[in-house]
C-alpha cells in the first residue's frame, strides 16, 4: 500500500513555508497530495485554477506531488483518496494547540490516518497566506515570503 499523505490549506497564496514543508516531507512518503480546501463561507484572494497553477509552477520537478481540492471535512477526502497520512506544518506553539486538537478529533472520526507534524524552518516562522494577503492588497513586496515562480502571478 502506497504511504500517500494530504497537505491541506486554503494556499491562497502558497508561501515559503508551504513549499519548505513540501520538499522536506517528499521524502517520507509516495505521493503528497496538496488539497486546496474549498470553504463557500470565505472568499479568497486568488481564485481556484490560479492557486492550483501557482503550486503547479512550484512543485513541477516534482512527480510525487498532486494538486486537488475537495469541500467537505478533510478526514474525509483522506478516505476518499486512499491518504493515510495528514501532514501539517506547526510554526507556533499556538499552531501546536490548535493542529494536537484537530489531529486528536480526526483520529476519532477515522483511527486509521495519522497525522504528521513537521516543524517550520526558522525563517519561515512569521509567514502565512493571510499576512502575505494583507501585504499584497496595501500594495507592498511580497518576494521573500512566496516561492519565486509564484512571483509571475502577482504582476
Amino acid at each position: 500500500m502506497d504511504k500517500i499523505a494530504i497537505f491541506p490549506g486554503s494556499f491562497d497564496p502558497i508561501t515559503c513555508g508551504h513549499k519548505s514543508i513540501i520538499r522536506r516531507a517528499i521524502p517520507l512518503f509516495d505521493k503528497i497530495i496538496i488539497a486546496i480546501g474549498i470553504n463557500a463561507l470565505k472568499s479568497t484572494y486568488f481564485n481556484l485554477e490560479t492557486r492550483k497553477a501557482m503550486i503547479r509552477a512550484v512543485f513541477a520537478d516534482c512527480e510525487k506531488v498532486e494538486i486537488q481540492s475537495y469541500t467537505g471535512l478533510t478526514i474525509d477526502f483522506c478516505s476518499e483518496v486512499n491518504a493515510r497520512f495528514l501532514l501539517r506544518g506547526l510554526r507556533t506553539s499556538a499552531d501546536f494547540e490548535f493542529e494536537r486538537s484537530i489531529g486528536q478529533i480526526n483520529k476519532q472520526l477515522n483511527p486509521d490516518i495519522e497525522t504528521v507534524f513537521l516543524l517550520t524552518q526558522p525563517e519561515h516562522t512569521a509567514i502565512n497566506s493571510s499576512i502575505v494577503r494583507d501585504i499584497l492588497r496595501h500594495k507592498g513586496k511580497v518576494d521573500q515570503f512566496v516561492p519565486v515562480e509564484v512571483l509571475q502571478f502577482l504582476k
